[in-house]
């Protein structure tokens, strides 16, 4: 799925949130969860607006990697970003792939090497085993520094072969407890949309924004005046360190 440049200065910046990142198929994830709850606003990719180099990932928590991602964005174009940072859990290996699932085999972004490696991994493991767990931290950050942040997970098991054509990343090897027999890529899109760590996230994070009682998109000056900026912040960061479960 190929992402369209875009120029920036088309967009409304009061009703523009801008993902993090350039995977096609993450940006029509969080458009298809995170739109339903900010009608209106229009979801493009930052990898559409141009070529920005990425930032280091340097957190051992993912929340403190979705901050870093989503801190980038706004500096680079000013606008409202959303950015998610997830990976695979995999119990009996310590909670490896973690943080480092996307480049698990050296590579950032190389699926059927880090598929491979995983099952190399696994290989020996009994099915009781082989729990695991998909997990998601969102940062929503707004141009006036405001941090809102989203968490979720999805429990299954890593299965023994890939199966399925929708889906990226570990989605051929994961069989969600929420859908017996099913790996998360023989899902259609609407059904992995209702379960995935990254819907709980995104729900999770819809919840807190409502629970603001404010639009967050047009309410940054009032964060801004309430002092309420560099609190958040703070506590987002704090929140972040803590290890992941």
């Amino acid at each position: 799925m190929a992402l369209e440049k875009i120029d920036a200065a088309s967009l409304d910046s009061a009703t523009t949130v801008v993902v993090a990142t350039g995977n096609a198929h993450k940006l029509v994830e969080i458009r298809d969860i995170l739109g339903a709850a900010l009608p209106g606003v229009t979801f493009v990719a930052l990898a559409q607006l141009g070529d920005f180099e990425d930032p280091d990932e340097t957190g051992t928590t993912f929340a403190q990697n979705a901050i870093i991602k989503a801190e980038a964005a706004v500096a680079e174009t000013g606008f409202t970003a959303v950015a998610d940072d997830s990976g695979l859990v995999v119990d009996a290996l310590d909670g490896e792939p973690g943080v480092y699932s996307a480049r698990y085999a050296g590579v950032h972004g190389d699926d059927a090497a880090n598929n491979a490696k995983l099952l190399a991994k696994m290989e020996g493991v009994a099915d009781a085993q082989r729990t695991a767990r998909f997990v998601s931290s969102i940062a929503f950050i707004e141009p006036n520094g405001l941090v809102t942040m989203g968490e979720g997970t999805c429990e299954g098991m890593v299965g023994r072969t890939e199966r399925g054509d929708y889906g990226f990343g570990y989605d051929p090897l994961f069989l969600p407890d929420d859908t017996p027999g099913k790996t998360m890529a023989e899902l259609t899109p609407d059904e992995k949309n209702a379960i995935s760590h990254r819907f709980h996230a995104l729900n999770d994070l819809c919840d807190k924004l409502a629970a603001r009682g404010t639009d967050a998109l047009a309410a940054a000056d009032e964060g801004a005046e309430q002092g309420g900026a560099a609190a958040a912040v703070d506590a987002a960061r704090a929140q972040a360190t803590e290890p992941e479960q």
